[in-house]
């Protein structure tokens, strides 16, 4: 096999395990990546505002609104608004909610940064370089992405 081809099978099973795993959480669970740790993040803050989440999980405020509104439409989570001050609005997960992310599957990303931090520094430097060269060479350098390892448009989850 030629060196492209190498690269590519391997990207491509890059892009396949994110998808499998994706799918392994969806069914399990019945929650997408960025839900799952938009909720993670309200389990560990009860009460968190909307803006604190996208700051811990790099997206948008209208992206955690998006996946809020679906976490309330399944009676998941809810945003109360704070009785002291009317700007500050809550989140805070329902019963239903702890019981759903219990014994969820820890997402991809946590799996994978557990082992990057497990190699030296030189070998993380050269690993995202190297990324960085390919998303180059994809002239996919300038596309808004987070640090989610989640396949489909992040805004329909």
């Amino acid at each position: 096999m030629r060196k492209e081809e190498e690269l590519l099978v391997a990207l491509r099973r890059v892009m396949r395990a994110v998808d499998l795993r994706s799918k392994h959480l969806s069914k399990s669970v019945g929650l997408t990546g960025p839900q799952l740790m938009v909720m993670q993040n309200i389990q560990l803050s009860p009460g968190i505002m909307v803006r604190e989440i996208a700051e811990n999980i790099n997206l948008s405020p209208a992206t955690i609104t998006n996946i809020l509104d679906r976490l309330e439409a399944r009676n998941l989570a809810n945003r109360i608004r704070s009785t002291t001050d009317k700007r500050k609005v809550g989140v805070y997960l329902t019963e239903l909610g702890q019981e759903a992310i219990k014994d969820a599957p820890r997402p991809l990303q946590e799996h994978f940064i557990e082992r990057f931090h497990q190699l030296k520094e030189w070998e993380q430097s050269q690993m995202v370089a190297t990324m960085q060269r390919i998303a180059t060479m994809m002239d996919a350098e300038d596309l808004d992405a987070s640090p989610l390892l989640e396949v489909g448009e992040l805004s329909d989850t």
